[in-house]
């Protein structure tokens, strides 16, 4: 029996190399999209062993019930990646309520019900492992993409608080944080070379790098409650704005 991945937003961008990456690995991939069925279908028939399975995260309840009918037939579900996220722009002087709560919803609330939905009811060889994808903005943030920042801080924080709470040393609750990797909001190809490049390294940060990242983290090797910076160095950095910004300046 192959062990199972479930990937949320798995049908594109990052997500989708992540999917690809458990693929190639051998495990079977639970591909989850929300408007993207295209996209989802093409990606499982490219795949050795994957489904699409699909719910609206800013439906907390929704998102319960498909861990718990996942977990109800999956023989070997042995990781949750929550990758999927909304990106919308307010800042610290004015917080638009709409983008705020769907933010939190999409980006923290659903994560942490379907982190807990798993870790309760799915049956895994070998220890289970949950993987919150966060962002640099944790180490490195900026007044820009308020609300998101503040849904990521919060996603950021069940990661301990979830591994605190585990009764089986084999279980594992991560955090994955990535800096820019892909073009963002309504970056051009041009800005998305620059601020990609704005870390201390100078070079852009690659989605495989962010897919071979989740496969060393399945393997529990890390002390669980911790987080992987996926950046370049960019949270290293102090940046005033969001590097989409700075590449416009």
């Amino acid at each position: 029996m192959r062990p199972a991945v479930l990937v949320t937003g798995g049908a594109k961008r990052i997500g989708a190399a992540i999917s690809r990456a458990f693929g190639k690995a051998g495990w079977h991939v639970a591909v989850h999209y929300g408007r993207s069925k295209p996209e989802a279908e093409a990606l499982a028939d490219s795949l050795p062993s994957a489904e699409i399975v699909s719910c609206d995260l800013n439906d907390p309840d929704a998102s319960a019930a498909m861990i718990e009918a996942l977990a109800a037939r999956l023989g070997d579900w042995r990781m949750l990646i929550n990758c999927a996220g909304v990106f919308k722009l307010d800042d610290a002087k004015a917080l638009d309520p709409a983008i705020f709560k769907e933010a939190m919803q999409v980006n923290a609330g659903s994560p942490a019900r379907m982190a807990q939905a798993f870790l309760a009811s799915a049956r895994a060889a070998g220890g289970k492992r949950v993987v919150q994808v966060t962002d640099q903005k944790l180490a490195n943030p900026n007044p820009d993409f308020f609300s998101y920042t503040m849904s990521k801080h919060a996603l950021a924080s069940t990661v301990r608080m979830l591994a605190m709470a585990q009764s089986k040393a084999q279980d594992r609750i991560y955090g994955l944080a990535p800096g820019a990797i892909l073009a963002s909001h309504d970056q051009s190809e041009a800005e998305t070379e620059r601020s990609h490049r704005m870390n201390l390294l100078q070079r852009k940060t690659l989605p495989d790098e962010l897919a071979d990242a989740a496969l060393f983290l399945s393997e529990g090797w890390l002390e669980s409650g911790e987080t992987l910076f996926l950046d370049s160095g960019q949270h290293l950095l102090r940046q005033p704005r969001d590097v989409l910004f700075l590449a416009r300046a």
